[in-house]
């Protein structure tokens, strides 16, 4: 029963999205660049090594996430393993310190260009759910400190494996991840609003209310794809230009049902646990990272 507390204070399914994306960042890079002096074989156990630094620094900030939203929890999520009582919170500080510990010594074992990225998402992830930040109380802020970290320096550090990160390239895929991302966000914040609302986390749902926000947000599902398509138009990605705007229209269009999934009944958003839009958003997040990486590779 202990174990099956430790995966579900992880959240596998959460892991995946931050391996992907680590891997695509590290195939457009060796695609792009080939760095002189790096083997294909050493280039390949980077990247391995970072995706699985990425999963155990998102499994980190899951769990510091839930102790510090553990009172949240109580009533908008009581089954998680804090607020059911299946694990103690110094049971969950163990798993949070263990998942850093090995999240810093993957990461070393890449780079010094990664091991800064690994401190720089750290702490903004840590700002978000933390005191004395705890950005999550404070709207679109909440927003940023979830984009940034799970995409726009995702792909950089995917990147940062096998090249300089001071290179523009992964900066530009980034911010496009980031974009989707600063939208798909609020989504999760429409059915934790009365937890949220009660303990001081002033959501775009509760600040604005629950069909402007959707209205807010459902432009973030459909622009960022239009600026990759763009950017592959105008020759400043490296990858099959023709392929990446074909992937920027697809993804497009797929982001143009989700914010109709959204709009045309916003209020079940608060009602259901798992709403119809929220799998359509994880798979288009993963398909546009799995895409990128083709892009590169034609």
């Amino acid at each position: 029963m202990k174990v099956k507390a430790y995966v579900e204070l992880a959240r596998p399914f959460t892991l995946l999205a931050p391996s992907v994306g680590f891997l695509s960042g590290g195939v457009v890079a060796w695609m792009a660049r080939r760095p002189e002096g790096l083997s294909g074989a050493a280039a390949t156990l980077e990247v391995l090594l970072g995706a699985l630094a990425a999963a155990c620094l998102n499994a980190a900030s899951n769990a510091i996430n839930q102790i510090y939203d553990l009172e949240i929890d109580r009533i908008n999520k009581p089954k998680r393993p804090l607020p059911s009582g299946a694990l103690s919170l110094g049971e969950a500080w163990v798993f949070t310190v263990v998942a850093y510990v090995f999240t810093f010594a993957l990461a070393a074992l890449v780079n010094l260009d990664f091991l800064g990225i690994v401190a720089v998402t750290t702490f903004i992830t840590y700002a978000y759910s933390g005191p004395p930040f705890r950005t999550k109380r404070f709207g679109i802020l909440a927003n940023v400190t979830i984009a940034i970290p799970r995409g726009c320096l995702l792909v950089v550090a995917g990147w940062s494996a096998v090249a300089s990160p001071a290179d523009l390239e992964p900066w530009l895929l980034g911010t496009v991840m980031g974009l989707y991302i600063l939208g798909a966000a609020t989504t999760k914040d429409f059915s934790d609003m009365e937890g949220d609302q009660k303990y001081g986390c002033i959501t775009l749902p509760i600040r604005y209310g629950i069909r402007a926000s959707a209205w807010m947000i459902a432009p973030f599902f459909v622009l960022p794809f239009l600026v990759l398509a763009a950017l592959a138009g105008m020759g400043r990605l490296s990858g099959n230009p023709l392929f990446l705007i074909g992937l920027g229209l697809a993804l497009s269009a797929w982001g143009a049902f989700i914010a109709y999934l959204i709009l045309r009944r916003p209020e079940d958003l608060a009602v259901e646990a798992n709403h119809v839009s929220w799998k359509h958003m994880y798979l288009l997040m993963l398909v546009a990272q799995m895409g990128m990486a083709i892009a590169y590779l034609l």
